[in-house]
């Protein structure tokens, strides 16, 4: 049975945020090519195993790669939880997220059509999944004059989502909450000229749509909204190098303008190709199966 939750958030809640921002607030003082290492191996070793997302991260590798060996499995939820926690100090340390991939440039299909929308004036919606760290191309993309704008899923914690939206905030688009009045919002950030960007791989009752060859629970919402304001649709990846700290930004080939679903197929297969390269990149921490 679940215990209410006061609007104000729990007394577990806000013990869990204390440690939290203590954690950053200490890890913030280390020089950063020491902090997002170490917040990885934190995240691999103590934190990840205590929260569970080891343990959640070897169930979602079993069922997608049952004949893969179980030390095999071990070591790439380990790796996950790593990126897990470098994405999180990364995006706590925004400035120097941002002057590094202000030095980088990206690459892919997408580029001209992404300028050819920006010239005129047309509506952009990137769509990513939770793969290397996807804030870092919004960095990059921003350091190049774009304005993209961001739409979350506020966290249960209210505390951590207080400092988590003021993240995301400080720097670039504006962002929008889920639910009516986000969404309200961010069309109409898109309608005006706007970019934004979408996250396609959370759990979603909208559809039920294979990934990594089991259905998966999916939305359509960036699909529809794409065919309703006739905005073009982005695939974007940050995909981390083998030294941790930097990032190849790829800014794939638009998908095509046909319907909702078949969109949200070809959406998903483009993170699957980024998967089967680098399965440890990818957050396997989420509940994508439920």
């Amino acid at each position: 049975m679940k215990k209410n939750r006061k609007k104000n958030g729990t007394t577990v809640d806000r013990l869990t945020n204390l440690v939290f921002r203590g954690l950053i607030s200490f890890l913030r003082l280390l020089p950063y090519t020491v902090r997002v290492p170490l917040m990885g191996r934190l995240m691999g070793y103590v934190l990840g195993p205590i929260a569970g997302y080891m343990r959640r991260a070897q169930e979602n590798l079993t069922l997608i790669y049952p004949d893969m060996p179980s030390s095999k499995r071990r070591q790439l939820a380990r790796a996950c939880c790593d990126n897990f926690g470098r994405t999180l100090i990364e995006n706590y340390s925004w400035q120097d997220l941002g002057a590094r991939m202000a030095q980088a440039k990206p690459t892919g299909a997408g580029l001209d059509a992404l300028e050819e929308a920006a010239t005129a004036k047309r509506p952009v919606i990137f769509v990513t999944g939770h793969f290397g760290n996807h804030e870092a191309a919004r960095h990059l993309l921003t350091s190049m004059n774009y304005e993209v704008g961001g739409f979350y899923r506020p966290m249960n914690n209210p505390f951590f989502n207080d400092h988590y939206v003021e993240t995301m905030s400080a720097w670039g688009g504006p962002v929008f909450a889920k639910g009516k009045n986000g969404t309200i919002g961010f069309v109409r950030h898109l309608r005006s000229g706007g970019m934004g960007t979408l996250f396609f791989d959370v759990a979603s009752r909208e559809e039920v749509l294979p990934f990594l060859g089991h259905p998966a629970r999916t939305s359509l919402s960036s699909a529809k909204i794409a065919l309703r304001i006739d905005a073009l649709v982005v695939p974007y990846f940050a995909i981390r190098q083998p030294d941790g700290l930097t990032f190849k930004i790829e800014i794939e080939e638009p998908i095509a303008h046909t319907n909702p679903r078949d969109m949200l197929i070809e959406m998903n297969a483009r993170l699957e190709a980024q998967i089967a390269r680098n399965p440890a990149q990818w957050f396997w921490v989420h509940r994508r199966w439920k």
